[in-house]
């Protein structure tokens, strides 16, 4: 975890809000030079700031609604920093609560440099990994009604579909076999919707690809050399790491990512891990996925896969490769290189 700890003249902590916010402004002594509710847009912002414009630094809760106040700050030249909204939880918890307080913990902490870093993901890139992130809730919709095609069947005893029906090719008839007209219907209703779920993806998927040729087509291009990443996974690691510095070490990365555990260990005893929900949820998806895929269609993957399995199990070898398909993206992406299988099983 970072900490902000350069020091400024004055801390604004803001407690935002969809609508509205409430400003406290510290000046480097701790004494409050500002402290008052207004509503969530710039003009406001702006002159309650004025003031203090030459030396200030601006912090917010990671929430929903920091976009438009790190654009502004940007367009404006103001020093603008993200609180990792779990970490500022667990440190300025407290009895009593109210927007107020929080405003003023959030600059005590600016000030005191205890206040925890999120990263400010890029403007230009950011509208097209919340895009992608829409395209894969579609996805899982998609997964969600065709499971109901296959439980409804499954509920009335009917013989298993013959062919996987998520492809188009495969659907003819389906619900014909469906004797129940209600039930029929219900099903005749699923593929619909998926009919529409697929183009509307597509359309999607078209979309952001050509974003990413135009943002980093590079490194697109190196993701694609590992064997296992294909398009989408490609758009996802690429989208949800950003910029690949800002991670000083491997270790870093793959912590981000949720590829390694914490140990929670006291007076030399370990009482297992933690942490487990702190990361990145998409590129752990990502890298799960790539440890299946990876195997697809690779000999030389599954030798190396049975090799683990020896050792740590089943369950545990797809994890350890996920985690070591993580530690080559990262160098992948740091050094500029395409993916090497030789170097990648050796090590």
């Amino acid at each position: 975890m970072r900490f902000f700890t350069d020091p400024h003249q004055n801390y604004c902590g803001i407690d935002l809000h969809a609508r509205s916010m409430y400003l406290c402004i510290q000046n480097s002594e701790g004494k409050v030079v500002l402290h008052k509710n207004m509503q969530a847009r710039p003009e406001p912002f702006l002159d309650a700031i004025e003031p203090f414009r030459e030396d200030i630094v601006v912090g917010v809760e990671c929430i929903f609604t920091w976009y438009w106040l790190a654009d502004l700050c940007a367009q404006h030249k103001i020093a603008f920093i993200l609180g990792h909204a779990l970490y500022m939880k667990a440190i300025h918890g407290g009895k009593a609560k109210n927007d107020r307080i929080d405003s003023r913990k959030i600059a005590a902490l600016m000030r005191g440099g205890t206040f925890p870093m999120a990263y400010v993901y890029p403007a230009k890139m950011r509208a097209t990994r919340d895009l992608l992130r829409r395209r894969n809730h579609l996805n899982r919709r998609r997964a969600e009604l065709l499971g109901h095609i296959q439980n409804t069947n499954s509920q009335y005893n009917m013989e298993p579909f013959g062919s996987n029906i998520s492809y188009k090719k495969n659907r003819e008839g389906v619900v014909q076999q469906f004797l129940d007209p209600d039930v029929r219907m219900s099903m005749q209703a699923n593929f619909e919707l998926i009919a529409h779920l697929d183009e509307l993806k597509n359309r999607l998927e078209l979309h952001i690809t050509k974003n990413a040729k135009n943002h980093d087509p590079q490194a697109l291009y190196r993701l694609r050399t590992v064997h296992g990443i294909g398009p989408i996974l490609s758009l996802v690691i690429l989208y949800e790491i950003g910029d690949i510095n800002r991670f000083a070490r491997v270790q870093d990365f793959a912590s981000y990512a949720r590829l390694v555990k914490c140990a929670r260990e006291s007076a030399g005893k370990r009482y297992g891990s933690s942490g487990s929900k702190i990361g990145n949820a998409h590129l752990k998806w990502a890298f799960s996925e790539a440890a299946v895929l990876f195997l697809k269609g690779n000999p030389e993957g599954m030798k190396f896969k049975k090799r683990l399995e020896k050792t740590h199990g089943k369950g545990k070898a797809l994890s350890i490769l996920a985690h070591k398909l993580g530690r080559a993206v990262y160098y992948i992406l740091k050094q500029d290189q395409a993916f090497d299988m030789n170097k990648f099983l050796k090590n």
